[in-house]
């Protein structure tokens, strides 16, 4: 009995199993899940700023930047040796001079005293010379009574030591010239009008030949070595200098100079000449901006500008016709922009003319009339639906003067979708083929 029932479990059991996995099975597959996605809206996901593309005439603005530097800068050195007795007022740091000034004076007793020795050794040699001139004189008399008609030798005419009494003269002629120069180069006189950068001497020192003095430049103009990227050479215009062409021509280039370093300071500059070989370390041409007048109060009220100091520059270059400028922020990646065609973003490549900080000449890529996205996009993908800021039309009832309760019911539906109320009423009406009143294009202005 207990075998039957054994074989009778080991029957009954799988086919149950069986008959109920058939059950489920059958269930599944009668009852398959409902999609309940709804297709995907064709409502703007988002609204956007942008600017109508127009051309215009560009003028370029090259930037750059440089460190401040004289026109001539020196070392003033002492030619003669002498205790320094007296020194101008304005020899010091940063004191103001004009050419000719005497800047320091050395003790000049003894080179006053040079000077009269070298005067009384002229004195007897001009007395030399004149006794040999009338013992000449005398030779050609007594030869001409003893002569027997032959012609005199010139040891006979003292010619020789004429010639010996004539050199004297011009040796002791040069010896006061000499010592006059020396006597004149006890005052330390200033070649050019400029400035002091540094002093190294003063008052009651004793100097010797060759000491320096002080360090000073000329102030009647600074100059600033700015380089120019490759890429903007082709935009400006050059004051090149050729060889068969006069000198010193003066530049076409206007170029503003700024600095912080004392409040907001500009100072207005040409360009005046290019330097005569790319830089090795950089590989960039440098430009030669001139300010004219840098310490001069009426020509400069911005303040003095400093030798040595940092500044950044604003060159005037080329002025392109036709131009199509964008903003540098629309652009991602420096390739791409993204422009609103019929209600919908679209990514275009585009390839650049020339580019600074702020602002882009597209070459290729855009025409005029693209309405171009300034609002910067995270991750968006073309194709996305978009409704342009400005130019959401109001028509009917808006969402502003509904009755509270509706207005709710609408904010609750916006937010589900990820719009805003406007937008959501704007696909309503769309959906109602109530569409809603295009305003007329607003003009945009490149920035």
């Amino acid at each position: 009995m207990n075998k039957q029932n054994n074989a009778l479990g080991k029957i009954i059991i799988p086919a149950i199993i069986v008959i109920v996995t058939a059950i489920l099975m059958k269930v599944i597959f009668d009852n398959p899940p409902e999609n309940n996605r709804s297709k995907p809206s064709k409502a703007p996901q988002m609204t956007v700023a942008t600017t109508t593309l127009e051309p215009k005439n560009y003028q370029v603005m090259v930037q750059s930047f440089g460190t401040v530097e004289p026109r001539t800068q020196s070392v003033l050195f002492a030619q003669v040796s002498g205790q320094i007795n007296q020194v101008s007022p304005e020899f010091r740091a940063g004191g103001f001079f004009e050419k000719g000034d005497v800047l320091v004076q050395l003790d000049d007793r003894d080179h006053r005293a040079e000077v009269k020795i070298a005067q009384a050794s002229l004195v007897s040699a001009k007395q030399a010379l004149q006794e040999e001139e009338a013992r000449v004189a005398q030779a050609e008399a007594d030869w001409q009574r003893l002569g027997n008609g032959k012609a005199p030798s010139d040891l006979v005419l003292r010619k020789p030591q004429l010639a010996a009494a004539q050199a004297k003269v011009l040796s002791a002629e040069a010896q006061l010239d000499k010592v006059k120069l020396a006597l004149e180069r006890t005052r330390i006189v200033a070649p050019y009008a400029g400035r002091i950068l540094k002093k190294h001497v003063d008052i009651g020192q004793v100097v010797s030949s060759n000491t320096a003095l002080a360090d000073i430049y000329a102030a009647d103009y600074v100059e600033i070595r700015l380089p120019i990227k490759n890429k903007d050479l082709a935009l400006m215009k050059l004051p090149e200098e050729y060889l068969t062409e006069p000198k010193h021509q003066q530049g076409n280039n206007d170029v503003m100079i700024y600095s912080d370093l004392i409040g907001k300071q500009q100072w207005q500059g040409r360009i005046i000449r290019t330097e005569s070989a790319i830089d090795q370390s950089s590989q960039q041409l440098y430009v030669v901006a001139q300010i004219n007048r840098p310490y001069d109060k009426n020509e400069n009220n911005n303040g003095q500008i400093k030798i040595g100091q940092y500044v950044t520059a604003e060159i005037t270059g080329r002025n392109i016709d036709n131009a199509l400028v964008i903003p540098s922020s629309a652009i991602y990646q420096g390739s791409y922009v993204y422009v609103v065609e019929q209600g919908v973003l679209k990514r275009k490549d585009i390839k650049l003319g020339w580019q600074n900080g702020t602002e882009a000449i597209v070459a290729n890529g855009l025409n005029a009339g693209d309405e171009l996205v300034l609002t910067s996009l995270g991750q968006v993908n073309s194709g996305t639906p978009v409704a342009i800021e400005g130019q959401v039309a109001q028509r009917g009832q808006s969402s502003q003067q509904m009755p509270n309760q509706r207005r709710e019911k609408l904010e609750k539906m916006a937010a589900e979708k990820g719009v805003s109320v406007d937008v959501l009423l704007a696909e309503r009406r769309k959906m109602n083929g109530d569409k809603p009143e295009r305003k007329a294009p607003q003009d945009k202005v490149n920035n």
